[in-house]
């Protein structure tokens, strides 16, 4: 087999690769960022991080990250603390989203909630904190958006001139090593 045959074949290989990848890999549009940071309330100071990507498919696209760390001192949150994510959307009609945040890593002071956010605009968020120094609240807003990235296969049209350059490129390569290499008649 030449190598511009396996060549070819790898840069086949992987666009079916990519074009194959699950939807799930491509659900992230940018990084997470604060809607809250660093807010002292209570007994402690809290973080809150956002995705907030809407969906169609009811699938819960809104992630949030919250962190917490005591507002006094550096003793770690006890297990028992609790924390519950709330979104309601505005300027329109729709009822509250509560879910309970699941601690990332058996970690109380890090907390992550995924709710559905099914149409763009903007939320109101709330995050309820409860444990044994104490319950407390914050507040923010959130604008939701849908994942504008294109679709796999439009990110395959988009590369092919550039693989095909490049596969152009290695093949003049590979004939001038051969011609450099044949022994002169």
């Amino acid at each position: 087999m030449t190598t511009t045959i396996r060549c070819a074949a790898a840069v086949l290989a992987s666009l079916i690769a990519l074009v194959a990848a699950p939807r799930e890999a491509s659900a992230h549009a940018g990084p997470p960022y604060p809607i809250v940071s660093n807010r002292q309330t209570g007994p402690y100071r809290i973080s809150v991080w956002t995705d907030p990507d809407a969906t169609d498919d009811r699938s819960p696209g809104g992630q949030f990250w919250v962190i917490l760390e005591p507002a006094h001192g550096d003793a770690p949150l006890p297990a028992a603390t609790q924390v519950r994510v709330s979104i309601r959307p505005l300027g329109r009609g729709g009822d509250a989203q509560v879910v309970r945040a699941a601690p990332e890593r058996g970690n109380a002071s890090r907390q992550f909630a995924a709710l559905l956010m099914d149409h763009e605009g903007p939320f109101a968020v709330r995050v309820e904190v409860e444990g044994p120094q104490g319950a407390v609240h914050v507040a923010a807003e959130v604008q939701a958006t849908y994942d504008l990235r294109p679709p796999p296969l439009t990110l395959v049209v988009y590369l092919m001139p550039f693989l095909l350059v490049g596969g152009l490129w290695v093949k003049l390569l590979l004939r001038r090593r051969r011609a450099r290499n044949t022994p002169p008649r």
